[in-house]
């Protein structure tokens, strides 16, 4: 009987001890896994860091953009974005896409309040009309610019998107996952879904800088709709001489267009590139924008989504 117990005995602490031993297996294999995730993730994260960095390097040394600067040339600025406004290659195991395109496309929403933190209200207007022309209430303005408007002492702002969310910076619109909250706010509010048919991707630019301008030369359709209160086909004629704008007589615009574009501030040669990066590996993916000026060889409003 005694031996039985201890053969009883026994076999509780083997089994004991193999479940400790699994249990201690168990919680090594998640450290070497979590530790080896984070290897990977910081090894991801110092190529991705390299990556930009030699997409920089490129840019700056780059003879041609030396030469579009100097000769402020619009057509070889043009030249330059036909060929190389999208670039893919592959790298041991990393994949790597570039677009290049003209950082002064589309519209500067900031540019509604000026420097002296005054509404520059005919833009403010032509916004207005546009986004009522696609249904959508003008209480939206309201709530943009007092995304833009700054902190105010008095709470006297235009709408209670900051009573929702008291953290949002105000200061001015800041990328397209902030719009996206006021946006959200905008929808949750009026119960409005409207503004899921506009196409912001390509109506809207941020930058902090408000005297912006718009290089008509590469202006997108939304943007020619927005300032010219014109239909789609019309937008999409003035589009097509893209790159050799030159004067404003070479759009042949109606009296009626040419007052509605006064309203802008607008030009033929704005040497700043919009710069998209995104770095594939495995199951992780970066995407990395950012603004470059050619004439400082300077990139700013870098936005990272890792």
């Amino acid at each position: 009987m005694w031996k039985l117990k201890k053969r009883g005995i026994a076999l509780l602490i083997t089994v004991l001890f193999v479940m400790a031993i699994t249990v201690a297996i168990g919680i090594g294999l998640k450290q070497v896994k979590e530790a080896s995730w984070h290897v990977e993730n910081e090894n991801f994260m110092l190529q991705t860091s390299t990556t930009l960095d030699d997409v920089l390097n490129i840019l700056k040394t780059s003879k041609e953009l030396d030469t579009i600067v100097q000769q402020k040339s619009s057509e070889g600025f043009f030249a330059f974005l036909s060929s190389v406004s999208f670039i893919p290659f592959e790298n041991s195991g990393m994949k790597v896409s570039i677009k290049i395109s003209s950082a002064r496309k589309k519209f500067n929403p900031n540019s509604l309040i000026e420097n002296n933190n005054t509404i520059n209200h005919e833009t403010t207007n032509a916004l207005t009309q546009y986004m009522t022309t696609n249904n959508v209430r003008s209480e939206y303005i309201s709530i943009l610019l007092d995304a833009m408007g700054g902190i105010k002492e008095d709470m006297s702002y235009n709408s209670g998107i900051f009573h929702e969310k008291p953290s949002l910076f105000r200061e001015y619109i800041t990328s397209s996952k902030h719009l996206r909250e006021v946006n959200n706010f905008y929808m949750q509010s009026y119960h409005d879904n409207s503004l899921k048919n506009i196409d912001f991707e390509n109506l809207f630019y941020f930058t902090k800088d408000k005297s912006s301008k718009i290089d008509l030369n590469y202006a997108t359709p939304p943007t020619w709709q927005m300032m010219l209160g014109c239909d789609t086909s019309r937008a999409k004629q003035l589009t097509l001489g893209g790159g050799a704008y030159k004067l404003l007589e070479n759009l042949n615009l109606s009296s009626e267009e040419k007052k509605a574009l006064s309203r802008f501030k607008t030009s033929y040669f704005e040497p700043y590139l919009d710069v998209v990066v995104e770095i594939t590996q495995n199951s992780q993916n970066a995407k990395i924008k950012f603004e470059y000026d050619i004439s400082t060889k300077k990139g700013s409003n870098f936005v990272y989504e890792i």
